[in-house]
């Protein structure tokens, strides 16, 4: 039988120290071989595009995709811009074991990669972090990255103050000093560690602002080409590692428009997360080397943290189980 897992179980099940575990392993796994994520396609439907985000993963017995679909038009009706969901498959027997709905997890497991990438990349005395952004996925950042260094400050930036007042009494738990930031630029130039966290078509940070030693995690674009939130002498001008090189080669809208405009070219994506994990001299190589870690989020994030809530729930007797088979 394959059990459902509505957002509210989610919410309920999801133990982020463990997603960020299971994440650097899917990493680890990806660039060692023993798991799969090939690069989406996309599928345009009107209005919008779905994106099968599959993998496998041997580790975990098991195989997944999320049906991501991207509708930037729902934003008109108070809607949702992207909505997904989660089915896992076993490898032994091919059931599905799961489906489960995608909101938090996605919002989870990014910014569990992104703590990844910044405690593999960051200097480790890294204290002050920034936000250029300041929903949901920046507090799921915040929570994230003060697991792997020592904040103090909080920089945040967002156009609507509103949003900001919330994300400081979101992390209040944290005992963190939040500050709003007037501009990105005023993030960049004062953080050690900067996320960006924006839906962004045009640049909203420049190469110009970086100052030596930042690490930024740039993970806010959705997967369009045409999207990012870096321009292209910022991608230039950094160290770049990326989630999986053959989606960051197809999705990811920071690196394709920088290779077209002649700051990168292909060959300069070839570092992954997993890559640095595994060989830390092909990441950070001294304190005032500038580092960007490049998502558009991988279905092998998907997948491992699928397979925790799933195991959870059973153990738990959460969600509810249904005979798809019947």
């Amino acid at each position: 039988m394959a059990i459902v897992l509505t957002h509210s179980d989610v919410t309920a099940l999801i133990d982020r120290a463990a997603v960020a575990a299971a994440v650097e392993q899917a990493h680890i796994d990806l660039s060692t071989g023993s798991a799969t994520n090939p690069a989406p396609a996309m599928l345009p439907i009107d209005r919008g595009t779905v994106l099968p985000m599959a993998a496998s993963a041997r580790r975990h017995r098991a195989s997944a995709v999320k049906m991501l679909s991207d509708m930037p038009f729902n934003r008109e009706s108070g809607r949702p811009a992207q909505r997904s969901t989660i089915l896992l498959m076993s490898a032994d027997t091919g059931e599905c074991e799961a489906v489960i709905d995608g909101r938090l997890i996605t919002a989870v497991r990014t910014a569990a990669a992104s703590a990844v990438a910044t405690a593999h990349l960051a200097r480790t005395s890294s204290a002050v972090l920034g936000l250029i952004g300041a929903g949901a996925l920046a507090v799921e950042h915040a929570r994230a990255i003060a697991r792997v260094r020592p904040l103090e400050k909080v920089f945040v930036w967002s156009r609507s103050i509103e949003t900001v007042d919330r994300f400081r009494t979101a992390i209040a738990d944290l005992d963190l000093d939040v500050e709003p930031a007037d501009s990105p630029r005023h993030v960049v130039s004062t953080a050690d560690i900067v996320c960006t966290l924006t839906p962004s078509r045009e640049p909203i940070v420049d190469g110009a602002w970086f100052r030596a030693g930042l690490h930024l995690n740039a993970v806010g674009a959705p997967p369009r080409a045409d999207h990012r939130e870096v321009d292209g002498a910022g991608m230039a001008a950094a160290r770049v590692v990326v989630d999986s090189r053959s989606t960051a080669l197809a999705k990811s809208g920071d690196v394709l428009l920088a290779i077209e405009e002649g700051h990168l070219a292909a060959d300069d994506i070839a570092v992954e997360l997993g890559d640095v994990i595994v060989q830390p001299s092909r990441g950070r190589r001294d304190d005032e080397e500038i580092t960007l870690f490049n998502s558009v989020g991988i279905g092998l994030q998907d997948l491992v943290t699928a397979r925790l809530l799933v195991d959870a729930a059973l153990e738990q007797g959460v969600g509810t189980r249904v005979e798809l088979a019947g």
